[in-house]
């Protein structure tokens, strides 16, 4: 364990930790001498990231966290903070991904996503956002997507909520800038993660899924492109070079990444048909 001058020695709590980003980020964060509260609704995952932790000389622990429940979310962070004396990082990164046509969507599936994505990091954001506030310093880590920057037929649910998470988290930022209190959104690309391979499919066989790249950013790669963002403060914290190139691109022609998209939502529709 190699201790950074940043993260040695901070509290942080990771929700989603159980696998992907959350797990990396959480790995990577003990290994520079951070204690992590590692949270997930999967708590045997999140005990296996402990492991990895415990096991590298670092310190962490873990708990079994809904992120859907907002008292629950509260009582962590105020647990964390009592057994500590404070909270240096927060990292709301639970999620979920539902891949379809609106059309096609139940109210349920709406509320689920809904749920998860954006309440779920909400409650976490607003329940640091108040304890970090009352001790002057802290830094607060939203996970968004590339799909949270620039719109994307066939995710409309997933946009919905990822698009509200990056206004939450740079709204935000402008109001604890003069608390002491740093906001920034993960905005990442296609990431080799679990929720690649657990969307929720509506309309479709999960297999038909074929236009999703072959290469993808690797998770450690992302939770260190993640992790030099916080250390420089980042407003927006883009990860990988297709989300680089496809932001840029937007910003400069929006028609054509608008065309892109059309293709692909003609593609699930030839694909359903099948």
């Amino acid at each position: 364990m190699a201790k950074n001058d940043l993260f040695g020695d901070k509290i942080a709590i990771v929700t989603g930790a159980a696998s992907g980003i959350g797990r990396a980020v959480a790995t990577r964060l003990g290994r520079f001498g951070a204690t992590v509260c590692a949270a997930d609704i999967n708590e045997p995952g999140a005990k296996q990231t402990v492991s990895v932790i415990t096991a590298a000389g670092g310190n962490s622990y873990a708990a079994k966290l809904d992120v859907t429940i907002s008292a629950d979310v509260g009582k962590l962070v105020a647990d964390v903070a009592k057994r500590h004396g404070r909270i240096d990082y927060m990292f709301n990164n639970a999620g979920i991904a539902i891949v379809g046509e609106t059309r096609d969507m139940t109210a349920e599936q709406w509320k689920t996503i809904i749920d998860i994505n954006l309440m779920g990091v909400l409650s976490g954001t607003t329940a640091a956002y108040r304890l970090m506030a009352k001790q002057g310093f802290g830094h607060i880590v939203n996970t968004a997507s590339l799909a949270g920057i620039i719109p994307v037929p066939t995710e409309t649910a997933y946009c919905l909520t990822k698009y509200a998470v990056v206004g939450l988290s740079t709204s935000l930022r402008g109001e604890g800038a003069g608390l002491g209190v740093r906001v920034s959104v993960i905005c990442p690309g296609f990431v080799r993660t679990p929720i690649i391979d657990n969307y929720i499919p509506i309309g479709f066989e999960r297999a038909d899924l074929s236009y999703i790249p072959k290469r993808m950013t690797d998770v450690d790669e992302a939770a260190s492109t993640i992790l030099k963002g916080v250390a420089k403060n980042k407003a927006i914290i883009l990860v990988g070079s297709d989300a680089h190139i496809i932001w840029r691109l937007y910003k400069v022609w929006p028609g054509l990444v608008g065309f892109f998209g059309r293709r692909g939502m003609a593609l699930m529709r030839s694909i359903k048909k099948k």
